[in-house]
């Protein structure tokens, strides 16, 4: 642990403070983990309908006749990659990819006007504690609150 601070300004909606640590850590990232993100996904489940099953059957089938033309003069490796580029895209060609999701935003200016709204509401709170502001501070934060997990939800 290198350094320990607490922040009283920070405006996380809380009655506690803020406390950041500066901490030294070394991560170590596997192999597997790495080569997860950039593995194609194709979409298998296609594969139990019949007529997505006897496409990429034939394409493959297809794919392997052309190599048995080949014949057995390369390298081993080179073959191997050459199987394998072609189960890809006869299966890419058949069955397609996966897509990312794409994630909308829900931030918007409606949600940004609300937490300035419960951030002033705080600061009259810590000003003046009576009880009249202790309401205002609720009944802003139930909204903000409010507001934002409809935002969210409906996305």
């Amino acid at each position: 642990m290198l350094d320990v601070r607490s922040f009283r300004t920070a405006n996380c909606d809380a009655d506690h403070y803020l406390v950041v640590a500066k901490v030294k850590e070394r991560l170590a990232v596997s192999k597997q983990a790495a080569q997860k993100f950039n593995a194609e996904r194709f979409k298998l489940r296609k594969l139990n309908e019949l007529e997505f099953r006897k496409e990429y059957q034939t394409e493959v089938s297809n794919m392997f006749a052309a190599l048995e033309n080949l014949g057995d003069s390369q390298d081993i490796n080179r073959v191997w990659e050459n199987i394998q580029e072609n189960i890809k895209t006869s299966v890419t060609e058949s069955l397609g990819l996966y897509e990312l999701k794409q994630h909308k935003p829900w931030f918007d200016e409606e949600c940004l006007g609300f937490l300035d709204q419960r951030k002033q509401a705080k600061k009259e709170w810590l000003q003046g504690p009576n009880q009249r502001n202790v309401d205002n501070l609720k009944n802003v934060r139930r909204e903000a609150s409010n507001i934002s997990g409809t935002k969210r939800r409906n996305i």
